[in-house]
């Protein structure tokens, strides 16, 4: 069977993003964001970021079934050229500045579901560290992209390809579902026994000051020590690439533990920072640039100084403190800050939100119930990341006919 080597030009027609001030942003019609076009290899039924657009920004920055978006600028080179593919329309949708939308010059030539994971492999992911410029940061030219050759089965083939591989997104995405529920059950208890007061035994328990009687109001600090992370020279190779997870901020999204990271570190490299060290049930969260991710450490990791780690001196307050944090915008306004609008929580404000605290039997009893649903989320995230990886290797075997479907 015949493949085709054609560059991305000959398919694909290259048109840069909407551009707008913060305060567009939060409200208006869909707006397919830098974070989901980085996170994912299709964009998603329901884009959840808004932005206030007028008519003719939604049909220059409009999203089409077979549309490709890719990253044209970032902090690194390495996040560079991430693509995410539409599989529908999206109306009245805009996309942001910082990527580039290819629109096909035909809809016949190269199926959606095909180039959604053509781009993704690592072997075509290497080819946009050729072409970055990094100043500040670092950039991808239109030319560049659209010189970029691809291997092209028949349309028959590329549908063959896409089934395939889609067999491990369904896993995966059937996974993803159950964390959401279990997660949200979590979230609903917290909120009723915690936020609205309703906890078992709570019509007998006298209010003084809108406080049940008993509890009492801990800073972060009280829970455990405050690590602040930190980033060994990268001008040492010998730092990187070793056993030791890493966690910065993209390693955060869309999980509860960070399974993977990024970047490891070397037992050298680490030890240049002993002090960093986070053991299991460390709950990290995100205190700068992207304020209120949380996780929980599941092995001995260290992180980047863009987050803040707290060691708790009680395991038995883990669930319950991972909970607070996911709430962690609304206490910034305890210690005089915007939740809305912070972007940097230094360890000083960090240590000093104030959480309400029940008495000791609540707690208890809610990270007893969480105990559960949270070794279930461990479970299916562990199995979804054997799909996600067995998808992975699978992939190049497709695309280079190595193996035919």
């Amino acid at each position: 069977m015949i493949w085709e080597k054609v560059t991305l030009g000959e398919l694909y027609t290259v048109h840069n993003g909407l551009s707008k001030g913060r305060k567009f942003f939060g409200a208006g019609y869909p707006f397919l964001s830098f974070s989901t076009v980085f996170n994912n290899y299709f964009i998603p039924d329901e884009l959840v970021d808004l932005v206030q657009s007028d008519e003719k920004e939604q049909k220059n920055y409009s999203i089409s079934r077979g549309d490709v978006f890719v990253t044209r600028t970032s902090e690194t080179s390495d996040e560079l050229g991430m693509s995410c593919v539409a599989l529908k329309d999206y109306p009245r949708a805009t996309y942001n500045g910082f990527t580039k939308r290819m629109r096909p010059i035909a809809i016949d030539r190269v199926l959606p579901e095909y180039i959604g994971y053509y781009m993704r492999m690592p072997s075509f992911r290497c080819k946009f560290q050729a072409f970055s410029t990094m100043t500040t940061r670092a950039s991808l030219k239109n030319e560049d992209l659209l010189s970029l050759t691809i291997s092209l089965p028949p349309m028959e083939q590329q549908i063959r390809i896409a089934e395939v591989l889609q067999t491990y997104d369904k896993l995966i995405e059937n996974n993803q579902k159950q964390i959401k529920l279990l997660e949200e059950a979590a979230q609903r208890l917290y909120k009723e026994w915690f936020v609205d007061l309703h906890f078992p035994g709570y019509e007998d328990v006298e209010i003084v000051d809108g406080v049940p009687e008993g509890w009492t109001y801990k800073r972060v600090e009280e829970f455990g020590e405050v690590i602040t992370g930190k980033t060994p020279s990268t001008s040492k190779t010998e730092y990187y690439g070793g056993s030791i997870p890493f966690v910065t901020i993209p390693d955060m999204h869309g999980t509860v533990f960070p399974l993977v990271t990024e970047k490891t570190l070397t037992k050298v490299g680490a030890d240049t920072q002993k002090s960093k060290y986070l053991p299991a049930n460390t709950v990290i969260v995100s205190c700068i640039a992207t304020v209120g991710l949380v996780n929980i450490a599941i092995e001995p990791c260290q992180t980047n100084q863009q987050i803040n780690s707290v060691i708790l001196h009680d395991d038995n307050n883990l669930y319950f403190f991972y909970e607070s944090m996911k709430r962690v915008k609304a206490l910034l306004d305890g210690v005089g800050s915007n939740g809305a609008t912070m972007t940097n929580v230094n360890k000083t404000k960090f240590s000093n939100i104030k959480v309400l605290y029940p008495t000791e039997d609540l707690v208890m009893k809610y990270n007893e119930f969480c105990k559960s649903i949270f070794d279930k989320i461990l479970a299916l995230s562990k199995a979804m990341l054997i799909c996600e990886q067995s998808r992975d290797r699978l992939l190049p075997k497709l695309m280079n006919g190595e193996i035919e479907v």
